[in-house]
């Protein structure tokens, strides 16, 4: 007996991530169907809520605990009470050991551009580009532990089980283009971060807009977008049959579930791996970019070919149109990242070396291609250090105070907003949290964060949570 015909709502409802393309998408989002409300397509840029400055973004995390003392944030206090036990007698929660006396820099700072910024001898590439950035000094958080600031950081939350900012902006605004995804997650060959891929997750969304992780550390970034030369006989006639026939069996299946969204995940993800080998080749493939290209992102250096190779995938991503791009510098654990507990002098000067050159590069590349028109550049981490030795040379977890600079679209470059304290250790004007950051990323985006919700468990859950203001001081 012949499989009866879909109805227009179950068409629609099946199709949505599918082959219907972006006049589909925001149909099916008037009606309700895909998952996420309709873009204003009046709008030249795109936004949800008013027109957007920004279109895509790429954020760059440092993973582990970048010490802003060491970095981009100066303090001749710390010179002046250098080895003085200033520090607070009980260790404080989150620390890992008591903390020690105070420590200077090991690294000279100088002013750099038109701003006259200040910055550490270990980035001397991004001290070159410090005109194109917005400083936020005064970042803060609320705890001292890796996992739940990392989570923090990226989905508003400390606990698992939330959207993170990328599957929000997925969901709020959906593809720029139906044949790459929106939401790609470039990883360090290393491996993962703290929390692992719960960093990348979707949380209560519909799954479909949860990261896309691709490895450039491995010899097929994406695996099995392409049958094995092994099997020949499933190429042609009888891949395309396959997959109508899968295509068909996956949404039999998912109508009997309406309210699992995973399945329609893997259905979305089915139909998008079958359009990537049309566009996966293309973008994967370093054999156009010229020599010079190469070259300025640091892929000729070890020190900075794996960071440089995923700076460059990043700008080949959003410049053919995936929304949002996450590069990670360091895996979780304890070498390898930015989480510096034996020795400051040692073990930062390498890290900061890896990606130093390369996000030089793909600010001048950007801006070169027009790109940063549109796009928005985030520098982050999940927490600070302290302003004390720790073991001799290192310095503990700190969420008092760090570090975060923005560039590109819609921001005011050279800008600098809050302080932190002498010694480096708390805010001491124009605090920002984690929520006023993600908020500020939003409203460029076109988006409202008080206004981007889905309701889950009879709550209207949002990025923000209850929080955040944007930070306008930083926006042009």
């Amino acid at each position: 007996m012949p499989e009866p015909l879909p109805s227009r709502r179950e068409f629609l409802a099946s199709a949505g991530g599918g082959f219907g393309g972006l006049a589909l998408a925001h149909l099916l989002a008037r009606d309700g169907f895909a998952g996420g409300p309709a873009p204003d397509p009046s709008w030249p840029l795109g936004g949800l809520h008013h027109p957007a400055k920004v279109r895509r973004v790429i954020q760059l995390f440092m993973n582990g605990g970048a010490s802003p003392m060491d970095t981009f944030d100066h303090k001749p206090a710390l010179e002046k009470h250098d080895g003085e036990a200033l520090g607070p007698k009980e260790k404080p929660e989150g620390f890992t050991t008591p903390a020690g006396n105070v420590m200077k820099s090991p690294f000279p700072f100088s002013p750099h551009g038109e701003s006259g910024r200040l910055v550490s001898s270990v980035f001397p590439c991004q001290a070159r580009e410090v005109d194109r950035m917005a400083f936020l000094m005064a970042m803060q958080t609320t705890t001292n532990v890796h996992g739940p600031a990392s989570y923090k950081m990226n989905t508003g939350f400390q606990l698992p089980g939330f959207p993170c900012m990328g599957a929000w902006v997925s969901y709020g605004l959906g593809r720029i283009v139906d044949d790459l995804p929106e939401f790609v997650v470039l990883p360090d060959p290393r491996g993962l971060p703290y929390n692992q891929r719960g960093n990348f997750s979707a949380g209560f969304l519909p799954a479909r807009h949860q990261g896309t992780v691709v490895d450039l550390g491995r010899p097929v970034p994406i695996p099995d977008a392409f049958a094995s030369p092994d099997f020949p006989f499933a190429r042609g006639d009888a891949d395309r049959d396959t997959l109508a026939l899968v295509g068909r069996l996956n949404r039999r299946h998912a109508g009997s579930r309406p309210h699992d969204s995973r399945l329609e995940a893997r259905i979305v993800a089915g139909e998008l791996a079958a359009r990537l080998q049309l566009s996966a080749p293309q973008t994967f493939d370093l054999a156009g970019e010229s020599p010079a290209t190469l070259a300025a992102y640091g892929l000729e250096r070890t020190e900075t070919a794996d960071f440089g190779k995923r700076c460059l995938m990043a700008r080949r991503l959003i410049e053919r149109g995936t929304r949002f791009v996450q590069v990670w510098s360091g895996p979780q654990g304890a070498v390898n990242n930015w989480d510096n507990h034996g020795s400051i002098p040692k073990e930062l000067p390498p890290m900061a070396a890896s990606v130093d050159q390369p996000i030089a590069a793909l600010l001048a590349d950007l801006a070169d291609r027009g790109l940063l028109a549109d796009t928005l550049v985030v520098w982050t981490t999940e927490f600070g250090r302290t302003p004390f030795a720790q073991n001799g040379q290192g310095r503990d977890h700190n969420g008092g105070t760090f570090v975060t600079w923005l560039a590109g679209a819609g921001v005011k470059a050279g800008a600098t907003h809050g302080e932190s304290d002498d010694l480096g250790y708390r805010t001491a004007a124009g605090t920002t949290t984690v929520h006023d950051l993600h908020a500020t990323i939003l409203h460029l985006l076109g988006i409202d964060h008080t206004r981007l919700t889905f309701r889950t468990a009879g709550v209207d859950r949002r990025l923000t949570d209850v929080h955040g203001h944007v930070v306008h001081e930083i926006l042009a």
